[in-house]
């Protein structure tokens, strides 16, 4: 990764719906050289994907949580089904797998108290090998969907 590839990811970190053509004007390239670098960038999985960021509370999801969930056992099957039933719930919007106990990190919106509340004894409750579940509610974001520092 060299220089320009590190600034051409940081131009889009700021601006994702920058052109190709401003963005090839401001790291000092031609156009099809820096769009053959955006696609080596695409291709090598640089840039995973391209998407709007939205606020929660603009669409009614007001209420956040933070929900650490240690497992019952760590038996590879069971971890998996764990994982994929968290990737396959919309109202999870992050998820991290821990050292140590907890061991794992969940991100969950809902509309208000009680939808978590149902999400929390219908569908979180439910996943498969959970342990015990420890909730924390978010009273404000500080620094939500931050940039990647780009050295």
């Amino acid at each position: 990764m060299d220089a320009l590839n590190r600034k051409i990811l940081s131009l889009l970190q700021d601006d994702g719906r920058i052109s190709t053509t401003e963005l090839a004007q401001e790291v000092g390239l031609s156009l099809s050289s820096c769009h053959r670098r955006l696609k080596d960038l695409e291709a090598t999985g640089a840039i995973e994907r391209y998407r709007a960021v939205i606020d929660p509370a603009a669409v009614g999801l007001s209420f956040e949580a933070i929900v650490f969930v240690t497992m019952r056992t760590t038996d590879l099957e069971v971890i998996a089904a764990f994982e994929t039933s968290v990737a396959n719930e919309p109202s999870i919007v992050e998820a991290q797998r821990l050292f140590g106990e907890p061991d794992y990190l969940l991100r969950v919106l809902a509309v208000d108290m009680r939808a978590y509340q149902e999400l929390y004894d219908t569908k979180l409750g439910a996943l498969p090998g959970v342990q015990r579940l420890t909730s924390t509610l978010v009273m404000k974001q500080i620094s939500a969907d931050r940039v990647i520092p780009i050295p």
